[in-house]
């Protein structure tokens, strides 16, 4: 016999065996424990060497097939109607964007590849699916402002404006979700978050001088 005491001072005798038997239930909590965590390691083992590789380099091809499309889609208009469109002060060099986007898309891709290379969660898959988003919105932008301008003139870049407004949004959103899985992934697109805001004031003074 042992002796305990209750909440209010009340000594009570429990047998010894009893107190015993009682320890080893704790013991099936290691069990349901462990796939978790052995899932996890499986998880990051899973996105590491080869196809960690294989991941960067398809994230960066799929940037600049993005950047190519934008290419072929300006190179014409640059040389068209965007050529003799009064332009903000602040409009830097045409040579300035290629270089500029170069960076931007190459940090944009690591950024990604970091998020993937994290174990799996929700907040990775949140923060995937809107690198996804903004990566479409900026695809989408270069037609819209370059196209649109020489078809429709003024309203053509309204419509870019709204566009990359929304790009704006996407990439601040994809930030502050990279944020939760990978600090570094998310400093790596405040440049280009930057740049795009830049983009945005001059697309809104083309479209307001366009008029």
């Amino acid at each position: 016999m042992t002796s305990t005491r209750s909440f209010d001072g009340t000594a009570h005798g429990v047998p010894s065996a009893y107190r015993m038997a009682a320890r080893p239930a704790a013991a099936p909590v290691v069990a349901v424990m462990a796939p978790a965590s052995t899932a996890a390691a499986g998880g990051r083992a899973s996105r590491s060497g080869a196809r960690s590789v294989v991941a960067l380099l398809a994230l960066l091809g799929i940037a600049a097939a993005v950047a190519a499309f934008g290419s072929l889609i300006s190179a014409p208009a640059i040389a068209g109607w965007y050529s003799e469109t009064r332009t903000p002060m602040w409009n830097p060099p045409n040579a300035v964007f290629g270089p500029v986007w170069t960076i931007l898309y190459t940090l944009m891709s690591v950024a990604a590849w970091l998020v993937w290379r994290s174990p799996d969660s929700e907040p990775r898959t949140r923060a995937l699916r809107l690198y996804v988003v903004q990566l479409a919105l900026n695809a989408v932008w270069t037609p819209a402002f370059f196209g649109l301008g020489a078809l429709v003139g003024a309203p053509g870049v309204w419509v870019a404006l709204g566009i990359i407004v929304a790009l704006d949004i996407a990439i601040l959103a994809t930030i502050i979700r990279f944020g939760e899985v990978s600090r570094i992934a998310a400093g790596l697109l405040v440049p280009y978050w930057f740049w795009a805001l830049f983009a945005t004031t001059l697309n809104a003074a083309i479209a307001v001088l366009a008029r």
